[in-house]
């Protein structure tokens, strides 16, 4: 503080630099106002002539990641990403010379178009997000407008930008309010939300919407919304077509263009609240799940700190040695804790989590027979979301409702590293500056506040705190009860749904009508919240339900004293409760607040300390009398702070170990899309088989001394991955003297192997087969690596227990595991696409074109020219055996089916049907995906063909024969060459 007085506030400094420029643009206006619409919307073309700007950039997806698996990055390539990045840097200085006269024109369009002038202050809130930071703006100070600044401005570049917000209600709003501004100046306008995109056309008109503002927005593409100069998106969607494109098996199916700049509406619940929620696209495994039904009647037989324990900080729970004994009597389990049951272990502890710390009406509830979470930061339904780990079906058990299977992960991202993507991010939020070292230390990002247009004059009254939360909710009564007889609106923020209806019972007593906003009433929120200001109005909201929604005052209440908000318990974050007063006071606007505590709230009494308990235990005060004491406010702040420590540790411990897969997300990521775009995969090919014979000779021949060499071990190991002769049919002393003769020769016979299939089949059709191949073999190989992950992940916290540091070990082992992994992916493309064969069809003529039967399995998904939603490759199914739906998971998992489709090569050219892969064990068929023949019809349930033979090969495509694989005796894999 004695800093600050001495230097002054940096963000003021920050804020006063800028108005230089605001001066800049405010000079500008009397020009702008004598051109006529036409000349002012010509200005954009001219912007982009002086940037040299030719027109928009439609490239898709990220910059590549070159040289892991296959192709080498030479020099070459990379002076060619050095000279874009510095092209890159010098179009930014010319968009920032450019920037007073960008938003003097928006300025200008805002007035003509939609009747709104941005302020002075929101010109600087402008700057501040062009800058690549966070703007805070208090509640009513017009976000939405800002940032129509920053991304016209950022758009001029062509490469799109995206205003990303928490819902799909939001997105069409904002670009609907502001569809007419950026239509005057000629830019597109894009929405993208959960099976929905749209552009904005002023001449397409949808009568059945029931806002005017929001009726010209035309069904479009996936593809056509994202190419759009700008784009409004929900961030769910955005990370989830953001996976999906990288499990797309053509080009074509991609719709994502490279993430170049995005404003995160309301960043704080984004990249805060939401920063430990991983996007998981998933497919469902094959677990039973009788068992918990078993364990959900078993424990609410045990006994608290008798049978177990539990810890509400970190939502963790144990048995004691008397509860074990129960459980192991009533299982008929001999040992829980042997590792042969270490599955039903984790379930009978999910089972004690979910009965004695997961609440309902509280965490979740019950809706349709599903187990709907409840946000516990906004208070909002979560539909389609599920705690992972098993923790879901552990409640849905408890619940009595159908337990959905478990599932596997396909494609995984957090937002931290999903928005890490973006060449430029920026952010708007009411309340950010609490969070401001995060920010900074995650995602880079600075806050700076915003000053207010109006001075804010909304009085923030001392805290109540009552001895009992009976006392705290008869005091809100009785306020409310006081506050409505001068017909002051009164907003009421409380922490669960069912407290919010607690409270509604207690009104209805006393005969005051109000409107409740909660989880369960999420359709009404817009509405309900619009009228929270009306003179005698009120509303009980749960947390931060309803934000995004501006409170208007009606006539009268000004004069009564405004907004009246009353928090009823304080929050884990000192910022959710700021939100909750930020509510009122809006614009200059009077407005009061005021919480109301009691010694019995949950951060009291968890968080608090010993301290709190001694404070509570000298209050020899009646239920009904509260105290105003700084003392007491001081602990509930402190506990508030370590609360807040303690949550920033768990993100950045998230991150931390996110991080490690990150890098090897986009190495996996950046090959498949080298293979998309169509790299030279004969190159990569020649490289890999190079690599793979180098890695194997040495493993047989050790030494200098040839007599000790196994040629013959070597030449097995080899027909393995390659269809060669038998050993006895060749001369071992062509092979070579030295390792070095060895490894030339062997790739030189596979170099021969592969260049006679590629003069047999063609050229053409021999790159598509390599191209679908290897994407298989990525796809398989990197949906298993990142269910090994997991289990990794889940354990490594014992090397703790070993005064190892868990992040490093973890570090260590992914490093390991993942070499292993581009050994493996090298190999199985060796192996799959020397054995492949293609079988020549003529189509059925009665058959339905290929493009015709993949339009008619598309379901209506908002994406248009996506693949069907639904299939899961898993890695032990080949494409065309996938199953036909795919469940979702999470920790807390958004969810979001994978895509499917027809591999292009596979409808363009009838010709090529099947892809036939044939060992020394025999062959095996996998059809093209999409294509309709072979496999597909021979299916039976799950994707296992209806009949195979002991000596047939596997159904799964490994290569051996089904006797060995999945009709061993274990119904799994016995074994075999990777």
């Amino acid at each position: 503080m004695v800093f600050g007085k001495l230097l002054g506030d940096p963000h003021r400094r920050d804020v006063r630099r800028l108005q230089s420029r605001v001066d800049q643009i405010n000079a500008l206006e009397p020009e702008l106002q004598a051109l006529t619409d036409e000349q002012l919307g010509a200005r954009t073309l001219e912007f982009r002539e002086r940037l040299g700007i030719e027109g928009p950039d439609l490239s898709l997806g990220q910059p590549l990641v070159h040289g892991l698996i296959g192709e080498d990055e030479d020099e070459e390539i990379a002076e060619q990403r050095r000279e874009q990045e510095e092209e890159e840097r010098e179009r930014d200085r010319q968009l920032d010379e450019l920037l007073p006269e960008a938003f003097a024109t928006v300025r200008e369009a805002a007035r003509r178009t939609i009747g709104l002038r941005h302020f002075d202050v929101q010109l600087v809130g402008g700057m501040v997000l062009h800058q690549g930071k966070i703007a805070e703006m208090k509640t009513g100070e017009g976000k939405t407008l800002v940032a129509t600044l920053a991304l016209y401005l950022n758009a001029l570049q062509g490469k799109g930008a995206h205003l990303v917000t928490v819902n799909d209600y939001l997105a069409r709003r904002d670009a609907g309010w502001n569809g007419p501004l950026y239509h005057l100046l000629g830019m597109s306008v894009g929405v993208i939300a959960h099976e929905m995109s749209l552009v904005y056309d002023p001449d397409y008109l949808d009568e059945t919407h029931p806002d005017p503002r929001l009726q010209h927005f035309r069904p479009v593409t996936r593809r056509e919304a994202y190419a759009c100069d700008i784009t409004y998106a929900t961030n769910n969607e955005l990370g989830f077509d953001y996976l999906r494109d990288n499990m797309a098996l053509s080009l074509e199916q991609c719709v994502q263009r490279r993430l170049w700049y995005a404003i995160v509406d309301e960043v704080d619940s984004i990249l805060i609240d939401e920063a430990r929620t991983p996007l998981i696209i998933s497919g469902q495994a094959d677990e039973p799940t009788e068992k918990y039904y078993t364990y959900a009647r078993l424990i609410p037989r045990l006994t608290i700190e008798v049978d177990y324990t539990i810890d509400e900080k970190t939502k963790s729970a144990a048995l004691t040695d008397e509860g074990v004994v129960k459980i192991e009597k009533w299982t008929g389990i001999k040992n829980v804790y042997d590792l042969e049951h270490v599955a039903e272990a984790h379930q009978i502890n999910q089972a004690l989590r979910a009965n004695a710390l997961w609440q309902r009406d509280k965490d979740y509830i019950i809706r349709d027979g599903e187990v709907i979470i409840v946000d516990e930061f906004t208070g909002r339904t979560m539909p389609g979301r599920r705690w992972s780990d098993g923790l879901h079906q552990a409640i849905e058990a408890k619940e009595g409702v159908k337990v959905q299977q478990e599932n596997i992960t396909l494609a995984t991202i957090t937002f931290q590293n999903f928005f890490r993507l973006y060449r430029k991010l920026a952010g708007m939020t009411g309340t950010a500056i609490t969070e401001s070292e995060e920010f900074d230390k995650i995602y880079k990002l600075e806050v700076v506040p915003i000053p207010t247009h109006q001075p804010m004059i909304r009085k923030d009254e001392a805290d109540l705190i009552f001895k009992t939360e009976e006392g705290k909710f008869r005091a809100v009564v009785e306020e409310i009860v006081e506050r409505y007889a001068t017909s002051q609106p009164v907003l009421v923020g409380t922490t669960s749904i069912e407290k919010s209806e607690r409270l509604s019972r207690l009104l209805e007593k006393r005969g005051i009508p109000h409107a409740v906003l909660n989880a369960k009433f999420h359709e009404q929120e817009a509405a309900i919240v619009a009228q929270a200001g009306q003179p005698g109005a009120v509303t009980i909201a749960t947390n931060m339900a309803g934000r995004g929604t501006d409170i208007v005052l009606g006539d009268g209440v000004t004069g009564v004293g405004g907004l009246y908000i009353v928090g009823t318990e304080r929050h884990e974050s000192r910022r959710i409760d700021n939100q909750l007063r930020g509510r009122s006071g809006r614009q200059g606007d009077p407005g009061e607040s005021r919480f109301f505590l009691s010694f019995q709230d949950d951060v009291m009494r968890i968080f608090g300390g010993e301290r709190m308990e001694s404070i509570m235990s000298r209050v020899g005060l009646d239920e009904d009398t509260p105290i105003e004491s700084r003392l007491v406010s001081r602990q509930i702040e402190g506990a508030q702070s370590r609360v807040e420590g303690y949550n920033f540790d768990a993100r950045r411990h998230v991150v931390e170990y996110d991080d490690v897969m990150n890098k090897q997300r986009e190495v996996i990521y950046g090959e498949r899309r080298k293979i998309l775009e169509g790299t030279d995969t004969r190159a990569n090919f020649a490289q890999i088989m190079e690599r793979v014979v180098a890695e194997e000779v040495p493993l047989y021949c050790e030494g200098r001394n040839r007599e000790g060499w196994d040629l013959a071990g070597l030449w097995e190991r080899m027909r393995q991955l390659a269809p060669l002769p038998p050993f006895e049919e060749i001369d071992p002393a062509t092979l070579g003297d030295s390792v070095d003769d060895v490894v030339e020769t062997l790739t030189s016979e596979l170099t021969a192997l592969y260049e006679e299939k590629e003069q047999r089949y063609g050229t053409e059709v021999m790159r598509q087969v390599e191209q679908f191949l290897m994407l298989r073999v990525i796809d398989q190989k990197w949906i298993a690596y990142l269910t090994q992950m997991d289990h990794l992940r889940e354990g490594i916290g014992l090397q703790a227990y070993g005064q190892q540091d868990p992040l490093i070990e973890y570090k260590q082992q992914a490093y390991g595991a993942f070499q292993d992994l581009i050994s493996d992916i090298q190999r199985d493309i060796l192996t799959t696409v020397l054995h492949a064969e293609v079988q020549r069809q003529q189509p059925s003529p009665a058959a339905a074109p290929p493009e015709a039967t993949a339009a008619a399995a598309a379901p209506a998904s908002g994406r248009a020219d996506s693949p069907a939603a639904g299939a899961a490759m898993t890695p032990d199914q080949p494409p065309a055996a996938r199953p036909a739906a795919a469940a979702a998971s999470g920790a807390l998992a958004r969810n979001a089916a994978p895509p499917r489709g027809p591999l292009p090569f596979g409808t363009a050219r009838p010709a090529v049907r099947n892809v036939v892969e044939s060992s020394s064990e025999g062959t095996r068929s996998a059809n093209v995906p999409g294509d309709g023949n072979g496999a597909d019809a021979a299916a039976g349930p799950g994707g296992r063909p209806r009949k195979v033979g002991r000596n047939d090969p596997c159904w799964c495509g490994s290569g051996l024969k089904y006797k060995r694989c999945h009709g061993a005796p274990t119904g799994a894999p016995s074994g075999g060459v990777r």
